[in-house]
């Protein structure tokens, strides 16, 4: 039988996967988005276009952009413990001290931070929190964060005070300009106060 030259040319399908999986990307497209133009800049059409997605579909998994502004943002910050968690686990593995452990997890943050796109979605988190919902999303994983390092580094509540601000300005120093995640926080305010 000859092929009928007016039928409909072949158009590749894309593969229909489960729910979670189609989340899963629909979430790695939202945090790329939101770390760019956050929460209140950010289209959810954008997002659907960038996972492949309609989207109403979008919308049928996640409900609302808020929902879809607190997975991405859960997402980041489950990133960050398990980074935090595997790194204090091993440096404790080698010496218990409290102030080893916490240098380690420091040092692996530092090259953590070198994903723009993890690091802007965390500070377009912060800035989000206008939003009461997001405020206690961010609150809560914020807390689980901090819980996770005195529990892994057995460090005193002062050292980790110490420890997070330092990370907080690690974070500044990062959102400057890359050059500053290279060159540490400490020769980073010099460079800055030199700018000045």
């Amino acid at each position: 039988m000859a092929m009928n030259e007016t039928a409909a040319p072949y158009k590749a399908r894309r593969t229909r996967l489960p729910a979670e999986e189609r989340r899963a990307e629909i979430v790695a497209a939202a945090l790329t988005e939101f770390a760019s133009t956050g929460y209140a800049g950010t289209p959810t059409e954008a997002i659907a276009r960038r996972a492949g997605v309609s989207q109403p579909y979008l919308f049928q998994l996640f409900g609302t952009k808020r929902d879809l502004f607190i997975a991405a943002i859960q997402h980041g910050f489950a990133r960050t413990r398990l980074a935090f968690e595997t790194t204090g686990l091993a440096a404790r593995a080698e010496d218990p001290d409290p102030h080893h452990i916490l240098h380690a997890m420091g040092a692996m943050y530092h090259d953590l931070l070198k994903d723009r796109e993890l690091l802007l979605c965390q500070l377009q988190a912060y800035a989000a929190c206008v939003d009461p919902e997001i405020r206690a999303a961010v609150r809560q994983e914020w807390a689980q964060m901090y819980r996770l390092v005195a529990d892994v580094s057995g460090a005193e509540p002062a050292k980790l005070a110490e420890w997070f601000a330092y990370g907080m300005l690690m974070n500044t120093g990062a959102a400057i300009g890359a050059d500053m995640v290279d060159v540490g926080p400490t020769e980073a305010l010099g460079r800055l106060a030199a700018d000045a």
